[in-house]
């Protein structure tokens, strides 16, 4: 351990700050961006800081017990919009970025969110919860002594759930602008539909944004692109219900759109492209086919949930667009031209977790985290080597804690293919002393272990374990064929897969100590769990975090069961029941011996709670070392985003349980 450095513990995910979704300024001299922490009562804060380049220091611009995301400039650079929860709900505020006090701009019932300022400067395109056909309910006071009285849910819809969102009442997401000059919300879109806001067109008369407006929306499952006159309300759909389309931003001509998207060849397993559309033709064309590599970012981790992406951005002259991609365990950033062809802008083994470009002086700022930093802001120029650091956020914290920096490691499958993963060593490592191990499962199944900061993995080599993590195939970084290669084949060559990685390491690390093997992991990472312990002894305790142990019940009760169980497994609940079955940790119950540790939200629609509740009362029936931990307001993003308290508790059990049995 290095001289004067601690092991990292669990609290200390109190002391990290996470930064995101950077701005450059229209002047390019200066950027903004969200830096979050917990508090002292454990609760999330967020504020907005400003960096001048040239500065050592960024200034912090927002204070106090809130939560201000969302920091947009407007295009002459003398004011910012941001969103905020200072009023209560997430509202639209507004200042001066020459100084003095941020004031409100709506007071919605249902909160205003994800601004965009127009090109002319005169409106915010946002959204906002509202009811069918309705108009944006001003906010009202609700009187404290008054007990609201419960309500039936009435469910008509297929999906009718979310985990995000919870039960789905009649309201939409709906565009809306504020205008600045009236000084008033002007209602954009209507009808029963989800609407995300996209970009607005150079000349600020069209917005462009991403929706699924079909009759049968929920088995459809298709997000297309639209056009919307913000002065007739005309409404043109430029895709055609084959896929799903997102992050479309204008080319600064006006007659281009670039966006993400795929027609679902391989369902959910379908690798990402970037796609250009004609906007008066609707002609699309996909540019990226020929490069076998997911495009966005893909990156599994623990201190940071859905950070903002800006999806394809274009160049001055639309000469190029700009975009990160998902290769070998690393996000990078990269450059396409309008031939197809694709270059590197930054790729080192690291995570590019956000950025933002000025076109007039060539300039990205980038967010960049790996395994020994939470995440920091670089500056880089396109046709020029290396980054130049901007931020040091987390330089104390650092400074006194000691990690262990992991070792990428290969193995060969039975069938030969490759898997690519990594090793950590125990904080306290000393030559020629046994460790136990512990192997941590990612979750998706379609994402990507990689060179990003993971408190979770930090925390169990400081416990003093070796903490293996690997990419088996279904894992995204390694191709089209790897990704959709577990599909129909759950507990197959994706477990001989993990199993040999295993393997692999106990015969190449003498520091293993092969009779003390621990396993975790978090939803498919939870399956995968179930299944090992219920196909192998050689573990000597595992925690199964959010999983699934009945695809049966699974088709019915989670939010996207309905569907994702037809593309993981192949099959609906009505079409083979029995291959449903078969793939289910549950109908194994009786072969497991491995002393099992099930964390699961109460909250969590993704992979309900009952999926736990099934293997915990088969286990404890059958007399098995069972224990059932139950985390009351948490979702599926328990060990991301979840109650601060909560995510702690987490990581304090799967630490006492490995301590208890290996």
């Amino acid at each position: 351990m290095g001289l004067n450095k601690r092991p990292i513990t669990a609290d200390d995910l109190k002391r990290i700050s996470v930064v995101g979704d950077p701005q450059i300024s229209p002047d390019g001299e200066r950027y903004a961006y969200v830096q979050t922490h917990i508090d002292e009562n454990e609760e999330y804060r967020s504020h907005l800081y400003i960096h001048t380049l040239g500065d050592d220091i960024p200034v912090q611009w927002t204070f106090g017990k809130v939560k201000d995301q969302s920091p947009r400039w407007s295009p002459d650079g003398s004011e910012m919009v941001f969103s905020s929860n200072r009023s209560g709900t997430s509202q639209l505020w507004i200042m001066s970025t020459s100084g003095g006090e941020a004031r409100q701009l709506t007071t919605l019932k249902n909160g205003a969110h994800s601004p965009v300022w127009s090109p002319n400067g005169r409106y915010i395109l946002f959204s906002t919860l509202m009811d069918p056909d309705g108009v944006p309910e001003e906010e009202t006071k609700e009187d404290g002594s008054k007990k609201q009285k419960p309500k039936p849910l009435v469910v008509e819809r297929l999906k009718y759930k979310s985990d995000m969102r919870g039960f789905h009442d009649e309201k939409r997401n709906h565009l809306a602008l504020y205008d600045l000059k009236a000084q008033k919300v002007i209602q954009l879109t209507s009808g029963q539909f989800d609407h995300t806001p996209g970009s607005w067109s150079p000349d600020s008369k069209h917005v462009v944004f991403t929706a699924n407006r079909e009759t049968d929306e929920d088995r459809t499952l298709h997000q297309d692109l639209f056009t919307i006159d913000i002065e007739s309300r005309e409404v043109t759909k430029l895709t055609d219900t084959t896929g799903a389309f997102s992050l479309p931003n204008w080319s600064p001509d006006g007659q281009k759109i670039a966006c993400f998207g795929h027609q679902y060849e391989f369902k959910g397993a379908t690798l990402n492209q970037v796609w250009i559309i004609d906007v008066d033709t609707k002609e699309k064309t996909c540019m990226t086919l020929k490069w076998d590599v997911q495009i966005g970012d893909a990156m599994i981790g623990d201190i940071r949930s859905n950070s903002p992406n800006p999806g394809p951005v274009w160049s001055l002259e639309q000469e190029y667009i700009y975009f990160t991609a998902s290769d070998h365990g690393n996000t990078g950033l990269y450059q396409m031209d309008m031939e197809g062809e694709i270059t590197t802008i930054h790729e080192e083994e690291n995570h590019v977790f956000g950025f933002t470009y000025h076109r007039n002086t060539d300039r990205f700022i980038a967010g960049i985290s790996d395994p020994s930093n939470p995440g920091d802001f670089f500056k880089i120029r396109r046709n020029e080597r290396g980054k130049i650091r901007l931020t040091d956020v987390n330089e104390k914290f650092l400074r006194e804690v000691h990690l262990s920096i992991p070792e990428p490691v290969t193995t060969k499958a039975e069938d030969g293919w490759e898997i690519h993963g990594w090793i950590m060593k125990p904080a306290d490592f000393e030559d020629g002393k046994k460790y136990p191990l512990v192997l941590e499962i990612h979750g998706g199944p379609h994402a990507m272990y990689g060179n990003t900061f993971f408190h979770e993995l930090q925390l169990l080599a400081a416990q003093g374990y070796v903490v293996l993590y690997t990419n088996p195939r279904g894992s995204h970084g390694y191709g089209q064929t790897f990704v959709n290669a577990c599909r129909g084949d759950y507990g197959g060559r994706d477990y001989t897969d993990l199993m040999s990685a295993v393997d692999h390491v106990l015969e190449n690390f003498d520091c293993i100590d092969q009779e003390r093997l621990g396993v975790t992991g978090g939803s498919y990472g939870g399956f995968m769990t179930n299944w090992i312990v219920s196909h192998t002894d050689r573990f000597k305790a595992a925690v199964t975090q959010r999983s699934i142990s009945n695809w049966l019940s699974f088709y019915g009760v989670s939010d996207i069961g309905y569907f994702f169980t037809e593309w993981e497994i192949g099959y609906h609940l009505f079409d083979d029941p029995e291959k449903l079955w078969h793939h289910s940790p549950l109908r194994y119950v009786k072969n497991v011996n491995t002393p099992l540790l099930i964390l699961h939200g109460e909250q969590d629609y993704r992979c309900p709670i009952e999926q736990g509740e099934q293997l915990f009362i088969a286990l404890k029936h059958l007399e098995k070392e069972v224990k059932f931990v139950r985390f009351p307001e948490a979702n599926h993003e328990l060990s991301r985003s979840g109650p601060p308290t909560l995510r702690l508790e987490r990581l304090n059990h799967i630490c006492k349980w490995f301590k208890q049995y290996i």
